[in-house]
């Protein structure tokens, strides 16, 4: 695929980041953006800048899309949350760059995956006025501030363009690390296959000061259920090889890890690497309860 392509039907076709030039990968990084963007409501995409306020009782015309659904279900009566104006909101991107994100059965691995939306993501915040920051949760010591700038921008995912098939996962170490020092309510964007045994709870702590949107990223193999026999596989991340009776239908259950991150109170959506992900993704974003929202 040249930078010059059609990107909204040629997503799986992606090349790995870091076989572009600089210049064309802000190209097509830049067209992403523009297709992630279409037809969305600033109001209610990353950068809108908006903070939870407390709540009112329904009156008819309030939007549906407004309803406090658990004070709702808590009192019977149907009430609307309030929204107030802020600072812009400050956006931080977490990419896993461990070695079990380089590791593929298709063309596009889950790191370029990875790479490719938080550009996007990052590209598309930006021109909503939001300050974005980038950081690595791998081996990488990579980790910007929330800045409006475009050269920071490109400087954060410089360095996460190449996968590696050695770094060990450090995604809750960094996810803790992110909490504890960002200083007001942020909207954080967690880009990974969760391998990570300590996400979860990182997750679970993360959300309770900040907006965790999780998108999983997936290989197909790992969605797919096992027909019995045998199988020789090897840890990415550790180098060490098993010998092994797969458990017959043993795989990833999308809707079950989706049910455990919203009890952890993030936000979440299954992307596989060989499907477009650009239109899920605007989706997951628009249909989110709301940037900023409280936990009440």
């Amino acid at each position: 695929m040249t930078p010059h392509a059609p990107i909204e039907d040629g997503e799986v076709a992606l090349p790995a980041p870091d076989t572009l030039a600089r210049e064309n990968f802000e190209l097509v990084v830049r067209r992403l953006a523009d297709d992630l963007a279409f037809g969305t409501d600033a109001s209610l995409f990353v950068g809108s800048g908006l903070e939870y306020a407390g709540a009112r009782p329904y009156e008819p015309g309030d939007p549906i899309r407004a309803i406090h659904w658990r004070l709702t279900a808590r009192t019977g009566r149907a009430y609307i949350r309030q929204y107030e104006a802020l600072k812009r909101i400050g956006v931080h991107i977490v990419v896993d760059t461990s070695a079990s994100m380089a590791v593929a059965s298709t063309a596009r691995s889950k790191h370029d995956l990875a790479v490719w939306m938080a550009a996007a993501l990052g590209l598309v915040a930006q021109r909503r006025l939001s300050p974005v920051a980038i950081l690595g949760a791998g081996g990488r010591e990579v980790r910007t501030t929330p800045s409006l700038s475009r050269t920071d921008l490109w400087a954060g995912l410089d360095p996460l363009r190449a996968r590696s098939f050695s770094e060990r996962t450090t995604l809750g170490e960094r996810l803790d690390t992110l909490s504890a020092r960002a200083e007001r309510r942020s909207l954080i964007f967690v880009l990974s296959d969760l391998h990570d045994p300590s996400a979860m709870d990182a997750i679970r702590r993360c959300a309770q000061r900040h907006e965790c949107l999780v998108v999983h990223l997936a290989d197909p193999v790992e969605l797919s259920s096992w027909r019995g026999g045998f199988a020789r596989v090897r840890e990415s991340e550790t180098g060490r090889s098993h010998f092994f009776v797969p458990r017959r239908g043993a795989r990833i259950d999308p809707a079950g890890l989706r049910l455990e991150l919203l009890r952890c109170g993030a936000d979440a959506l299954t992307l596989r690497t060989d499907e477009a992900f650009i239109a899920p993704l605007r989706r997951f974003i628009m249909g989110r309860a709301g940037v900023g929202r409280g936990r009440g």
